[in-house]
């Protein structure tokens, strides 16, 4: 069965779409097996650890992030290529992801049912 996958692209918390999304995942599944979560560009800031959203006076939903392991969503993914170009670490992450190459990514793209884009 081909995954459902869900690709992060836009930094956190300038729009709704980040959160927006993680409630997506989250609520779809517990309709269906079978979901991917693929953080790329600048969507692998949604994973950074210790955001402060104070000054910009909106909710810090990175805590969410750490209901996927509560929820049974095991294939999480974050672009090296993406973490590498914004001078970040995994260490300096939030939860715990697979990195992957761009080009595999690709191939995970193209080998999902659907794709659901934020």
């Amino acid at each position: 069965m081909k995954p459902l996958t869900f690709v992060f692209t836009s930094a956190p918390h300038f729009t709704a779409r980040g959160r927006e999304g993680i409630d997506a995942v989250l609520a779809t599944s517990a309709l269906c097996d079978g979901i991917q979560v693929i953080f790329v560009n600048q969507g692998v800031a949604h994973l950074l650890n210790g955001q402060d959203t104070t000054g910009i006076g909106t909710k810090n939903y990175a805590p969410m992030l750490k209901l996927f392991e509560l929820y049974d969503i095991d294939e999480v993914y974050a672009c090296r290529q993406s973490l590498d170009d914004m001078g970040l670490s995994s260490a300096e992450l939030c939860i715990e992801v697979k990195l992957r190459e761009p080009g595999e990514i690709t191939g995970m793209l193209r080998n999902s049912h659907k794709v659901i884009q934020f």
